[in-house]
């Protein structure tokens, strides 16, 4: 795949972000690039850490979403993993010596407004987008991040959101018809996920 097409998915991986991980990753599709994401493959005799390190480094791009820096319930630990490979994904832009990484650009994505800066105090600066954990939302801050970036004619985030919704229809249906039931449906592997993406936008 080309670096410079790479955006390196960083995010929760449980049943409640799967509505909000769908939408970005056709809104990354659908303006043309290529998400990178640790279950796009699975190994188990692959050392995470490892897979983790190669798709950071072979993505110009990456989208670091914290929406799990607070645990919502008593006795809960927060994630850590997010943050975790944000510092790596900052570590590659900043101490490799290798000119492309240079031009690396992150985007961190939050639910709560400020929330990424109370709990990381090191990225009270930083330029969080916040989508609220509505998935439209998400589809907005993510498409206007690329034309932040200089991307020319990328599609309006209403039609790409649109184009999400009539996309998953379509899959429903096909699936159905398939014996697909709707648990079936919402747990498509990720990897078959994104093949059904590249499909329809073909």
């Amino acid at each position: 795949m080309d670096f410079n097409k790479n955006i390196f998915i960083n995010c929760p991986f449980d049943d409640e972000y799967f509505p909000l991980l769908k939408p970005l990753l056709f809104t990354i599709k659908r303006i043309g690039f290529n998400p990178r994401i640790s279950l796009e493959r699975n190994d188990s005799g692959e050392i995470r850490l490892h897979k983790i390190k190669e798709l950071i480094e072979s993505s110009k791009y990456s989208i670091h979403d914290l929406s799990r820096a607070r645990a919502k319930k008593v006795g809960e630990y927060f994630r850590q993993n997010m943050p975790f490979e944000l510092g790596l994904d900052l570590g590659c832009r900043d101490y490799n010596s290798g000119k492309e990484f240079k031009g690396k650009r992150i985007l961190i994505l939050e639910e709560e407004k400020y929330s990424t800066q109370k709990a990381l105090s090191d990225l009270s600066f930083a330029d969080c987008k916040c989508h609220k954990g509505e998935a439209e939302e998400l589809v907005y801050e993510v498409r206007n991040w690329f034309a932040e970036n200089g991307h020319k004619r990328v599609p309006s985030a209403s039609s790409i959101w649109d184009g999400y919704n009539v996309f998953y229809a379509d899959l429903y249906e096909e699936k159905t018809k398939l014996g697909f039931k709707q648990k079936d449906i919402n747990r498509l592997p990720i990897s078959e996920f994104m093949e059904y993406i590249d499909e329809k936008i073909k």
